[in-house]
């Protein structure tokens, strides 16, 4: 049975480790190497899980899965208030498809709105090739907001999902 709990900083190690790997395949997609997830340093790494609200998800003691929410102040405007950019959602590639990932993601929308009731967006990018990510996001309430050309090769999609006020 899947756990889904907050990470500690003596977590960091296992989930750079999986992170890595569930991030190979979308090296290989985009034919880079150094992409963000793939080059962070385990003290980046604990930094994060100090600054953001960093969750885990745990199956009989191995960590098969992992999301990262930062919470910021936003731009007045419609969505006024503070927003949650949403990073490095991971499974394990051999977990992949059994909805950890879903689990993972409304378990941090859950917590974050718990910890800060201001929080008025979730935003989130993947790249535009990466056709599970952008269904999954689509189905758990998130819309696209921009596209933004970062490379000949990569074109990131933004997305954003409004919670409820």
């Amino acid at each position: 049975m899947v756990i889904i709990e907050r990470a500690e900083s003596l977590d960091a190690g296992e989930i750079l480790t999986l992170q890595r790997a569930a991030y190979v395949s979308e090296a290989q997609l985009y034919g880079d190497p150094f992409i963000a997830p793939l080059v962070e340093s385990l003290e980046q790494l604990r930094k994060a899980i100090e600054s953001a609200v960093l969750l885990k998800a745990v199956d009989d003691g191995r960590v098969v899965g992992a999301v990262r929410g930062l919470v910021a102040d936003v731009t007045p405007g419609a969505t006024a208030g503070r927003a949650c950019v949403v990073g490095r959602l991971v499974v394990a590639p051999d977990r992949q498809g059994e909805g950890i990932g879903t689990a993972l993601l409304e378990a941090l929308h859950e917590r974050v709105v718990a910890e800060h009731p201001d929080v008025r967006a979730f935003d989130l990018f993947t790249g535009h090739l990466s056709d599970a990510n952008l269904r999954l996001y689509k189905r758990l309430g998130y819309g696209e907001t921009r596209r933004e050309r970062v490379q000949d090769h990569l074109t990131m999609v933004h997305m954003r999902r409004i919670t409820e006020p």
